[in-house]
């Protein structure tokens, strides 16, 4: 009866997890960048049930051994194995602003160990050292004309300096180029990951190594093939449709391991209150 209970609790808890992961793709399907997670469920190993027993043997030194009878495999639950993030690209979209960068997917090659496509990321400068990517290119100048994200993180150039700019009257071509007065004055960093899901996700659209490394200059990599748009952004590759329909599927998935923990309890009630009672 107790095996019934953590069987439940523990649907209960991955259909949790599942419906938080789902509610924050879809509060950040307007953020421009944002990559949504997808998780899977996966069950426990099944437990393979066996009655021992003894046999006895119909001989003068009555002999008996024993044996297992298979009675059959019980579930033992499920849990959250993983998270992964969607790495496609998202939609691009005008905006009018020349601080604006969207950074578009060309060929990108596939991990032989992992399967995984790589993708591309702009480079950024972390305040606890090293370096932080991201999507988002919603760009501005600070202060002193240097070029920052929407957190204030200045953006790194090709060569891994931070970008000073005189205005915002500069122009971008599509090889990442940044012209002021028809000079190229830095070329805007682009970092490659060709398996981005050992990177750690972090709060608004940042992305990093676990060891601190820094990933490898998507110029001159072999098969990858980029371009980038001034004026526009990525918008987020949150499919709003789809996860509204999942998360209704994790709703329900949830409320029917309730009823079964209420019909669970009820039983356990009636049990201790009433049976033992007699």
């Amino acid at each position: 009866m107790f095996k019934g209970f953590y069987t439940v609790a523990t649907g209960m808890v991955s259909q949790q997890r599942k419906t938080e992961i789902i509610t924050n793709n879809m509060a950040n399907a307007n953020t421009p960048g944002f990559k949504a997670d997808q998780s899977t469920i996966r069950s426990f190993p099944d437990m393979l049930l066996s009655a021992v027993g003894n046999t006895n043997i119909p001989t003068e030194n009555g002999l008996k051994f024993t044996e297992a009878n298979p009675i059959g495999s019980l579930n033992t639950g499920v849990y959250l194995q993983e998270t992964l993030g969607n790495y496609t690209q998202g939609s691009i979209y005008e905006t009018s602003q020349k601080t604006d960068v969207a950074l578009i997917n060309g060929a990108m090659p596939v991990d032989e160990q992992s399967g995984q496509t790589g993708t591309i990321f702009f480079r950024l400068e972390h305040p606890d050292g090293g370096e932080a990517y991201t999507r988002n290119g919603n760009f501005t100048l600070d202060g002193q004309g240097y070029l920052v994200n929407s957190q204030g993180l200045y953006v790194l150039s090709a060569t891994g300096e931070r970008i000073q700019l005189p205005s915002d009257d500069f122009s971008l071509s599509q090889d990442g180029n940044i012209y002021v007065e028809g000079e190229v004055v830095a070329t805007l960093g682009v970092s490659f990951s060709e398996n981005p899901d050992v990177l750690e996700k972090q709060d608004n659209g940042l992305f990093r190594t676990v060891d601190g490394a820094e990933l490898p200059s998507a110029y001159g990599q072999e098969n990858v093939t980029f371009s980038m748009q001034q004026s526009f952004l990525e918008g987020s590759n949150v499919d709003s449709a789809q996860s509204m329909t999942d998360l209704l599927t994790a709703y329900r998935a949830f409320e029917a391991n309730q009823k079964v923990l209420q019909a669970y309890d009820k039983s356990m009630d009636k049990a201790v209150n009433e049976i033992g009672r007699v």
